[in-house]
């Protein structure tokens, strides 16, 4: 009975449910001895045949559905399409002379960015995107050559660097003013350190004076003196550089090299390395806030997540990222904002080397089917970021925020940056990061 049982499960339709239920029926009125053996093979042999023919009219219909599905499918296939080369990416774009591109993607959504060599210009939109009609929006960019540094504005050997929209002088030791126009005082003056008696020995009746090392001989045979030699005086003078990277100190007899507030030498004597507070626990922020390194200094942090409105609210999850709360149901807004923020401090040297990567944007693993378009990265906004950065993509998962242009510190400023996932074509949602940079007033 239970064999029987088992062989009903596998037959599907309703009739063969009804046809179950009668074996079932049969097999019980027999165990009872209601009806005998034959009578119930003979049912038994009837709905056979039955099950059989119900099977046969299945698998036809089967067979039919499937062929009327093909000649569909290629109907479907056969039906004209707008141009998909030109609503699916756009021409390349070279970059222009005396510059650089940045993006090699031309699907539609994604965007070039342009920037110019040192002593250029950019004139034209800094960046173009790909169109839904296969046209880049905007208008070509070209270089023009506008260095501020080409006049040469800067005086007693002073080192113009460019900025956005200004330059700035970096003037040799002795030397200050925004041109390098003013001479500081040394302010050694009679220091008895710096000047002292050589010694002297008589050798045949003449006598011989000498002086110690770093101090060089002054005055007349008879009343000679040995004074000290500036070396940041004379290393500067010979044009040899500068013997250290932020202020050399003259010493009687030699020379030192000092760094400022919130650096300390490094081993060779000459270079400065930024002390961080923050992990040498020196610095006051208390447990609600966050230390952040800065050049030179700290700062304490405490973000703050957007205000509630219009049925999107957000919760703090941890000290530098907040997340949206669930949205209502009827509300079209909220789903477009962004489901999590959070929130990143750089710290940058003035006049660090472009172009160089900041950071970089990612997901653990790319959203639904795995395609060029399943995230896009992007700068939310303008405001300082424009023309300074650039965000590209990496690889399939992530993308970069790139700094094109030197800084020129100190200064702050901030740039938003999102990343958004789609399936299909269709907004899934969109993360935002908020990256504040601090650009310290020195190169180290």
């Amino acid at each position: 009975m239970r064999k029987r049982e088992g062989e009903c499960k596998e037959v599907s339709g309703q009739q063969r449910l009804i046809g179950c239920c009668l074996i079932i029926f049969l097999w019980f009125l027999m165990w009872q001895g209601c009806v005998d053996k034959q009578r119930v093979m003979g049912v038994l042999r009837q709905m056979e045949k039955f099950l059989k023919g119900q099977e046969i009219r299945f698998t036809e219909g089967l067979r039919i559905m499937k062929s009327k599905l093909t000649s569909l499918q290629n109907s479907v296939s056969k039906f004209p399409q707008a141009d998909q080369s030109s609503s699916s990416s756009c021409p390349d774009l070279e970059a222009p002379a005396h510059g650089r591109k940045f993006g090699s993607k031309y699907l539609v959504g994604h965007e070039v960015h342009f920037m110019c060599f040192p002593g250029y210009e950019l004139v034209g939109p800094g960046t173009r995107m790909c169109q839904e009609n296969g046209s880049w929006s905007g208008i070509s960019a070209v270089c023009k050559d506008g260095s501020l540094c080409a006049s040469n504005p800067c005086l007693n050997g002073g080192t113009c660097v460019e900025g956005v929209s200004k330059y700035k002088c970096t003037c040799l030791h002795n030397w200050s003013g925004n041109h390098c126009q003013h001479q500081t005082q040394t302010g050694e003056g009679d220091d008895p350190a710096f000047s002292r008696k050589p010694r002297c020995a008589k050798v045949d009746r003449a006598q011989h004076c000498s002086c110690d090392a770093g101090f060089h001989m002054s005055g007349t045979s008879d009343s000679s003196i040995c004074q000290d030699v500036n070396e940041c005086e004379v290393y500067k003078a010979d044009g040899s550089g500068l013997l250290c990277a932020h202020t050399c100190v003259n010493i009687p007899g030699s020379y030192r090299c000092a760094c400022p507030s919130g650096y300390k030498v490094l081993a060779d004597g000459r270079s400065c390395e930024d002390v961080d507070e923050c992990l040498a626990q020196q610095h006051n922020c208390s447990h609600r806030t966050t230390c952040v390194n800065t050049g030179g200094g700290f700062q304490c942090v405490n973000p703050e997540c957007p205000r509630s409105h219009a049925n999107i609210s957000y919760v703090k999850t941890s000290p530098l990222q907040c997340e949206r709360n669930p949205c209502p149901m009827d509300s079209r807004s909220c789903p477009l904002a962004p489901k999590t923020i959070s929130y990143h401090y750089l710290s940058l040297p003035s006049n660090l080397r472009t172009p160089a990567t900041l950071f970089r944007m990612a997901t653990a693993a790319a959203p639904g089917r795995p395609s060029p378009d399943s995230l896009r990265f992007g700068i939310a906004g303008g405001g300082d970021a424009r023309g300074l950065f650039v965000m590209q993509r990496l690889d399939r998962q992530t993308g970069e925020l790139i700094l094109v242009l030197p800084l020129v510190g100190p200064q702050e400023l901030s740039v938003d940056v999102d990343m958004t996932e789609y399936s299909d074509r269709i907004f899934q949602a969109k993360h935002l990061a908020r990256v504040h940079v601090l650009v310290s007033p020195h190169e180290f």
